[in-house]
């Protein structure tokens, strides 16, 4: 981090005292309390020298502050008498200095920035006596985000938390956030959903236009419709934002794209021998496909009962008793209003580049979701693969040639850390595999103690807010490499909106505030208090129309059994 000659004069705020408890840290002493923060950005000098001519240049070596402790302090009985001042007592026993307190602080180092290779640590610590001096709102604008606001490739979320709001602007690296995968990791309440929103209206601005694909269990993402017509989404060129709400009656998914186990989770109860039977059926449509074969839930129930049929010992056929019982459950299964055997929703149907697409699924049940989940998922997979490998034309309803990006919402019910789930596997595939085609996941959840740690662990950027559950903490020193123990010790003090960002997608981790939205926020908690006297004023005033008006018009009670019902 070279500073040029237009930064303000820099701001001394200690003196190194020596190493710390290991080689990337080191300790210097200070008075000022107000600017050794956790998480504060401070650095030393050191000068190099190199080249044919041995020119030296000085490099800024920039650091973090991670703890501090109050080494130095007026005497305790001093503060014991609420009476007395502590700054008069000081002043007579001879402390005249304004900060009488001196504090200890440990930095860990991160290094000077080079353009092309990133944070660089030399490895050469300061000598005992060096100055420290705070960071300056400009130097840390241009290195701590690898990308700058506005740019195309930049998603602008926020602020650094520890400086005044907006004075240090935090863009992200959209390509390393979306190939590389995410995580918003948070407590209920937090804002993790208000911080999704805000990375999806920066994918969907004019310098970015992504195509993205959320799945929304609680209906929270309706409000980024708000992006039509929005001033801030237009450009000169004529681009606008298409966001595609499908609502649960929207969402068609086609029986032939379901596999084995998808069937297996939709059908209750099976038994050991329906299993076989099944499977075996699926065995049968497999060798009856012909090229785009799309069968129906009544091919499968003829599958089924040839699965289930066998010559008895006079050479006649018998039907076993597991084929009538799986004919009832899929029957029951075509009846839903999600499975059909035509209509589908295709990815040509779901991404766009400049489209979001809100998969909205509150009124379906967790079985149903997962498979939905996992046939889109593997559908999206598969069709960024063979288009990838030039296998399909353009013609083809899953012909996808350019990057998408799916979001989704509680992912700890998809993955689950220690249960069965249909969409456990296609996670991980695509997590591991999925940079290679273009097909970028960001995952939020509320428990990352109960999200799979195989998942967790591939999200190369995460978003972790206010957490106090003590196991979730603990998974995160796991699950989540890149971020500092240190700013993990901060993650119960966090208000709503401040979130620690690290990984790929930025330079150095960072407490960062996250900006306001464009849009509303579609997933804001009731205020029951309010509601309830809503409620109780309307209805009261009802009420007194009615006890006011004449006998003769008032509702006539109702009767059960010659008992009155007021």
């Amino acid at each position: 981090m070279i500073a040029p000659t237009s930064l303000p004069l820099p701001q001394t705020i200690g003196t190194v005292k020596g190493p710390g408890n290991d080689g990337n840290q080191y300790v210097f002493i200070t008075a000022d309390n107000r600017q050794v923060k956790i998480g504060e950005f401070v650095y030393y000098e050191v000068k190099l020298t190199g080249g044919s001519h041995q020119q030296s240049k000085a490099l800024q070596i920039l650091g973090k502050i991670s703890a501090r402790c109050l080494i130095d302090h007026l005497p305790d009985r001093i503060f014991a008498d609420t009476e007395v001042s502590p700054e008069a007592i000081a002043a007579l026993v001879g402390f005249v200095h304004p900060n009488p307190e001196i504090y200890e602080v440990t930095v860990d180092v991160i290094g000077y920035f080079h353009p092309a290779m990133g944070f660089m640590n030399p490895r050469i610590t300061p000598d005992p006596g060096a100055k420290v001096y705070l960071a300056s709102d400009q130097s840390l604008r241009s290195v701590l985000s690898k990308k700058q606001p506005g740019e195309v490739g930049s998603a602008h979320v926020g602020s650094l938390l520890l400086r005044e709001s907006g004075a240090v602007p935090i863009a992200l690296d959209v390509k390393e956030l979306v190939s590389t995968h995410m995580a918003i990791l948070a407590g209920t309440g937090s804002g993790k959903s208000y911080t999704a929103g805000v990375l999806v209206e920066e994918l969907l601005l004019p310098h970015n236009r992504a195509a993205v694909l959320i799945f929304d269990p609680h209906g929270e993402y309706g409000t980024l419709a708000e992006m039509r017509g929005h001033p801030a989404f237009q450009s000169a060129d004529g681009y606008a934002p298409q966001v595609k709400i499908l609502k649960p009656e929207d969402i068609q998914i086609r029986i032939s794209s379901l596999d084995y186990y998808d069937v297996l989770t939709l059908l209750p109860e099976m038994s050991d021998r329906q299993q076989s039977i099944l499977n075996k059926a699926f065995t049968i449509l497999k060798r009856h496909r012909k090229g785009d074969y799309r069968w129906g839930i009544q091919d499968l129930i003829a599958a089924v009962i040839e699965a289930d049929t066998a010559e008895d010992e006079e050479g006649n056929l018998k039907i076993g008793s597991s084929a009538p019982a799986i004919e009832w459950k899929l029957e029951r299964l075509a009846r839903s209003p999600y499975f059909h055997t035509m209509d589908h929703l295709a990815p040509k149907d779901l991404f766009e580049p400049g489209q979001v697409t809100v998969l909205q699924m509150n009124e379906i049940s967790q079985e149903e979701q997962q498979v939905i989940c996992a046939t889109v998922l593997r559908q999206s997979n598969q069709a960024r693969m063979n288009t990838q490998k030039e296998l399909i034309s353009p013609e083809d309803e899953n012909y996808l040639p350019y990057p998408v990006f799916i979001l989704i919402e509680e992912a700890h019910r998809f993955a689950p850390a220690h249960e069965p789930s249909r969409c456990k596997m296609i996670l991980r595939t695509i997590l591991s595999e999925g940079r290679k085609f273009g097909l970028g996941m960001g995952l939020i959840t509320q428990r990352p103690g109960k999200l799979d740690s195989d998942v967790l662990s591939q999200c190369m950027s995460q978003f972790i807010m206010r957490i106090v559950n003590p196991v979730d903490q603990d998974s995160l020193k796991y699950g989540v490499e890149a971020a500092g123990r240190d700013l993990l010790k901060e993650l119960p003090a966090l208000t709503k909106g401040q979130v620690i960002i690290s990984g790929a997608c930025i330079n150095t981790p960072v407490l960062c505030q996250v900006r306001q939205r464009l849009t509303k926020h579609g997933g804001e908690t009731l205020n029951a208090p309010e509601e309830w006297q809503n409620y109780f004023r309307s209805h009261h005033v009802a009420t007194r129309k009615i006890e006011q008006a004449p006998v003769a018009s008032r509702p006539r009670p109702t009767t059960f059994k010659g008992i009155s019902i007021e």
